[in-house]
């Protein structure tokens, strides 16, 4: 073997220093770049923060409330109606039953046809036998708004059709007078009352 074949392959040892500027092979040893350091997007985990219409709903809905408890009542004890003045009688015992405090049954029948007065009520008995008409049931819903009061009809031969029709537009609770002094309500707003009290 010669002084130049020494095992050396060309470009190695015998070459001119800076004859091979090559770089390093891209991807051997070199460092990542900066898309490397990219992380895949994952799904938000189920724990993760709420999303804004979960956070606010547009509609919150209310809280549930407790029903009204029904008054505790004795159990009512009719009077027995054989005159006019039994029937007032009767009625004004069943509004201190259902809770009106301190109602009053005048001596004589006043000119604005009310029988019965308490704090925060009026009330009138009609005890003929023919149905009460809309005139007497409008009569008595003004008396209550005059005063701020809760306005209450009761009647032995129930009522026509217009003044039913004219107390439901406006809310005026109905009964009807047995001959055994029990009231019966006649709308939804005596049925309110009876079953609420005052």
């Amino acid at each position: 073997m010669g002084p130049g074949s020494l095992g050396t392959s060309p470009g190695s040892a015998g070459a001119s220093p800076g004859s091979d500027r090559r770089g390093p092979v891209p991807g051997a040893g070199s460092a990542p770049g900066p898309a490397r350091h990219r992380r895949p997007a994952t799904p938000p985990r189920a724990g993760g923060p709420r999303t804004f219409a979960e956070r606010y709903p547009s509609h919150i809905p209310l809280p549930p409330t407790a029903p009204r408890p029904a008054p505790v009542r004795g159990t009512f004890r009719p009077l027995t109606i054989r005159t006019a003045r039994d029937a007032v009688a009767a009625a004004a015992g069943y509004l201190r039953w259902l809770g009106f405090r301190d109602v009053v049954q005048p001596e004589e029948r006043p000119a604005s046809g009310v029988d019965l007065r308490a704090p925060g009520l009026v009330a009138q008995v009609d005890p003929s036998t023919r149905p009460t008409g809309l005139r007497a049931v409008e009569c008595l819903w003004l008396n209550g708004l005059s005063t701020s009061a809760v306005s209450v009809f009761f009647s032995l031969a129930g009522y026509t059709p217009e003044a039913r029709s004219r107390a439901a537009e406006i809310g005026l609770p109905l009964f009807v007078l047995d001959l055994t002094g029990t009231p019966q309500p006649v709308n939804t707003a005596a049925d309110d009352l009876a079953s609420g009290g005052a």
